[in-house]
């Protein structure tokens, strides 16, 4: 049986993959040099779903050291005070479920989680975040499965910049949020002002892959592919701009001088 679910779960991510090859080829495709074409990854989503699956041992580790230690106080900062006991949750790019696991901790474990991520091998791998494991699927953020209205909280850590599209995710993230949910993000932060912007951009090419070097090894240099991702990427005011398309408010924090971001849009 658990065979052939894990079969199941791999025939529907294949299947997605295929899908949204063929309507980004009928479309247009994306280029990281220039990228004033609809904001997301695009054609570069499978390139970079490929490197995930290879860095998945060394994963939490590496991002650990190139955040400057600071992934978890993110994590906790944007969770602090949002999440309420009873709430139900869906974890969207969950990965191994840290996001997940902050908001059982300020919950005191009250709360009902569902594990979303594209990449089957990531939420097989969450024994050691959870004494109970919470309930998890497959699927991408731009055709989320589940009904409208249906979550009081989506998290979505580090993993929103990994949107095929993200006007597309946007849509559908509030389109499953329950009236007066809300949407908790922590991700990278593209600066608005240049220079910083020019200082983070240096950063992710050129010392990033030495620190995750020393962190993770041969792997840890995979997470250069992540420059990419940033790219592509919008400002931190145009990402605000755009989540009041379809959100009444949102509260953006940032540290890191704008390099890090805490997001909370509220339905």
């Amino acid at each position: 049986m658990h065979r052939q679910r894990a079969n199941m779960h791999r025939q529907r991510i294949n299947m997605s993959r295929k899908i949204l090859t063929v309507r980004q080829n009928k479309s247009t495709k994306y280029n990281i040099k220039n990228n004033s074409t609809p904001v997301g990854l695009g054609s570069y989503w499978g390139e970079v779903l490929d490197v995930l699956q290879e860095i998945i041992p060394v994963y939490d580790k590496v991002n650990s050291y190139i955040s400057f230690g600071k992934d978890s106080e993110h994590r906790n900062r944007a969770s602090n005070g949002k999440i309420q006991n009873g709430d139900k949750i869906l974890d969207a790019g969950s990965g191994f479920g840290n996001m997940s696991k902050t908001a059982l901790d300020v919950a005191n474990g009250e709360v009902e989680i569902m594990l979303y991520d594209p990449l089957l091998a990531m939420i097989k791998n969450t024994d050691r975040l959870f004494k109970k494991k919470p309930e998890a699927t497959c699927g991408v953020f731009e055709h989320v499965p589940f009904k409208d209205q249906q979550f009081d909280v989506v998290l979505s850590g580090y993993s929103l910049r990994d949107a095929i599209s993200l006007n597309t995710a946007i849509s559908e993230i509030h389109r499953v949020l329950k009236k007066g949910g809300k949407w908790i993000i922590v991700d990278l932060g593209k600066p608005d002002e240049l220079i910083v912007r020019f200082g983070v951009s240096f950063y992710l090419r050129l010392i990033l892959p030495i620190v995750a070097y020393a962190a993770g090894g041969r792997l840890g240099l995979k997470f250069a592919k992540l420059y990419g991702t940033y790219r592509l990427w919008p400002e931190n005011k145009k990402l605000e701009s755009k989540l009041l398309e379809k959100f009444t408010s949102v509260e953006f924090k940032k540290d890191l001088m704008g390099g890090a971001i805490m997001v909370a849009a509220y339905k």
